[in-house]
């Protein structure tokens, strides 16, 4: 038996593709957005509370997150109940915060990732825990997927963009007890996007907010006013659509935007001037600062 704990949105996406994938016994504690991705994906599991779950399981597998303190919980509790605990990391960001826990270290006795790029940072500032580098079954899924909804949805002739939404403030406040600690905050990066939309296409006819699953649809309303470009808000179709249905992904250092990058979109980190540089390691991701810069060096010239 496995415990499976999880949280976030991204680590719930990436454990419940690989529960999905395999063939052995499972009980499951998830809370927050986890809780409908599992379901989704997998059915009407049955819930487990933490303690009984390392209890009755050989070993423990478990997320990252930053808006919950679950999973260190649950590598605590594993550690002490002699029970071996690993943790797979689901993005590029942030890898020592996710096992801090009110100033303490909560390390689990191994880590995995799901992609090169995520063993080489993992590597840096792990050194002394066993890391394993495994397949990637979320984003193996994502690729079937992409193209059996490209297959079905015609092109359309109309330039659009697909806005996808960080809650950035408040990472940083629970990280850091300081909203503007990495220089801004999604409203900031929003503005920086739609005030610059032209140094990405001049010819884009619609733009679709998409929230973040921890966010409200209503803290974006005001981006329908705030500009004279067709802006609406999205989250109504699951994000492979919307990505699929776009022509340019834009955020500022979301997943989404490398799910953007497996269905062969352009991608553009929206992060404006004072930010820190965006931390996804993919190299085909385009700056809109030097965008802007770009075009503003052709118009001077």
């Amino acid at each position: 038996m496995i415990a499976i704990v999880c949280h976030d949105a991204g680590g719930a996406e990436l454990l419940s593709s690989w529960v999905r994938s395999s063939s052995d016994y499972y009980c499951f504690v998830l809370e927050g957005p986890a809780v409908a991705i599992f379901k989704r994906k997998l059915g009407n599991i049955q819930l487990t509370a933490l303690k009984d779950a390392v209890e009755r399981s050989d070993w423990v597998l478990c997320g990252t997150s930053w808006q919950s303190d679950l999973e260190r919980k649950a590598i605590a509790l594993s550690i002490r109940a002699g029970k071996h605990v690993v943790a797979f990391l689901d993005h590029w960001t942030n890898y020592k915060e996710r096992f801090l826990e009110r100033g303490a270290v909560v390390m689990p006795n191994e880590i995995w990732v799901g992609d090169k790029y995520a063993e080489k940072i993992a590597r840096e500032v792990f050194p002394a825990i066993p890391l394993a580098l495994k397949p990637n079954p979320y984003f193996e899924e994502l690729l079937r997927e992409i193209n059996n909804i490209g297959s079905q949805t015609k092109a359309s002739e109309q330039r659009t963009v697909l806005y996808v939404c960080e809650p950035i403030r408040e990472h940083a406040f629970v990280q850091h007890g300081d909203e503007r600690y990495w220089g801004y905050t999604e409203e900031d990066a929003l503005r920086f996007f739609l005030d610059n939309l032209h140094a990405i296409d001049c010819a884009v006819s619609a733009i679709t907010l998409r929230p973040h699953p921890s966010e409200s649809h209503s803290k974006y309303e005001w981006a329908e006013r705030y500009t004279s470009s067709p802006v609406r808000l999205g989250g109504a179709k699951t994000l492979l659509e919307e990505i699929v249905a776009a022509d340019v992904i834009v955020g500022c250092e979301s997943m989404a935007m490398v799910v953007g990058l497996l269905a062969n979109k352009r991608v553009v980190s929206s992060i404006p001037p004072g930010g820190r540089d965006c931390s996804l390691p993919q190299r085909e991701i385009e700056s809109l600062q030097e965008l802007v810069a770009t075009q503003q060096r052709v118009l001077n010239a």
